[in-house]
């Protein structure tokens, strides 16, 4: 490939890069899982990269190979055995001042998203991301209608899930 291409290529991940890391947040546990699935779908974007016509934004044309990119690797990861994962064993020391409310709301928030079947957590990613449901089906290739019937389930299945 031509430097011209991969300057651009380079250029448009260095300022959409941050989409990336959002997705890897959501499909992995810990920071080497992360870095892995970055490096993977950093690839996949650059092998899909000389196919990208500008039809759409980059940054949905990125969500769509990054999102296709983690859940390919997330069923494949379900094919193996469960371990427990290091990291998310933490041992806290209690403190006075410290009020972690906060923080155990979003653990709980994402537990719920994980457990969400693959589209359903992709769609909830990018309504918190505040994109249209017009690019939210455009990123899933489904209806406008669809992406929005689905996004009022989904919500009642977190509601349900978080407020038991």
């Amino acid at each position: 490939m031509n430097k011209e291409l991969e300057h651009s290529f380079v250029k448009e991940l260095e300022t959409n890069q941050n989409i990336v890391h959002k997705i890897c947040r959501l499909y992995t546990n810990n920071s080497h899982a992360h870095n892995d699935l970055f490096q993977e779908i950093t690839i996949q974007l650059w092998k899909a990269y000389p196919k990208f016509r500008g039809d759409s934004k980059f940054s949905t044309w990125m969500y769509r190979v990054a999102l296709n990119t983690a859940i390919t690797l997330y069923r494949k990861s379900k094919r193996t055995v469960a371990t427990q994962d290091f990291e998310a064993v933490s041992f806290k020391i209690s403190s006075v001042e410290y009020d972690d409310t906060v923080e155990e709301q979003l653990k709980l928030m994402y537990a719920a998203v994980k457990s969400l079947n693959d589209i359903d957590k992709a769609l909830v990613f990018l309504y918190l991301e505040d994109k249209s449901y017009r690019e939210i089906s455009e990123t899933l290739g489904i209806s406008e209608v669809n992406s929005r019937v689905k996004m009022n389930r989904i919500k009642g299945k977190l509601r349900t899930v978080l407020n038991p």
